[in-house]
């Protein structure tokens, strides 16, 4: 078994963020929190898994420090962290950078041969001459 250290290092916290983000039961409980705190059993109940599972899916978020948990009384209510989401937004940023200069530059490359093969579609249909027994 690996020894997980407690003290917060921002290269492993990266990556306990990819791992939360992987699962797409972890992003749906993510979308739900975006819409405000709640209460673990109200987290459980819009999923057609076990409380069991579900808990171990928060603890996994927590970890990744993707929500926070605090007590009411005696429900343990939960609310999304959106810093770690940040952090890998602006990771994600530099890859929204490159494709969109290579989209930017396949469209151009696109309507410039298009533009070559429609005048080249023209061009031929003012040279083409219908001959004695084509319509005109």
């Amino acid at each position: 078994m690996r020894n997980r250290s407690v003290t917060y290092h921002p290269a492993k916290s990266s990556d306990a963020t990819f791992q939360a983000v992987a699962d797409p039961t972890r992003r749906a409980v993510l979308d739900l929190l975006r819409r405000g705190s709640q209460p673990a059993g109200a987290i459980a109940q819009a999923f057609p898994v076990s409380r069991p599972a579900i808990s171990k899916h928060l603890r996994l978020l927590r970890r990744a420090r993707l929500v926070r948990e605090h007590r009411e009384g005696r429900h343990r209510v939960y609310d999304l962290n959106p810093e770690p989401l940040r952090a890998l937004d602006s990771w994600l940023e530099q890859y929204r950078s490159f494709w969109k200069l290579s989209l930017g530059n396949l469209k151009t490359f696109v309507e410039s041969e298009y533009a070559k093969e429609t005048a080249q579609h023209d061009a031929g249909k003012l040279t083409h001459k219908p001959s004695k027994g084509e319509r005109k």
